[in-house]
């Protein structure tokens, strides 16, 4: 996989993880469930829609994991 995530791209999903686990759980639903996918793209610092978009955001462009 190559990496597409920049950082600050990691803290915007950092962040909308915790919004969403945290609504998840105060209001008992299943969007707690949502707030592993974008922990999933920062913990391996690849997003599946930017490898279909061609988007790359990292700063070390090209480089394998």
């Amino acid at each position: 996989m190559v990496k597409n995530v920049g950082s600050k791209d990691k803290i915007v999903r950092i962040l909308i993880s915790i919004v969403l686990t945290g609504a998840g759980i105060y209001f008992q639903t299943w969007f707690a469930l949502l707030g592993v996918l974008p922990i999933f793209s920062v913990v391996t610092g690849w997003c599946p829609l930017y490898s279909i978009f061609g988007v790359n955001i990292c700063k070390i462009s090209g480089r394998e994991k």
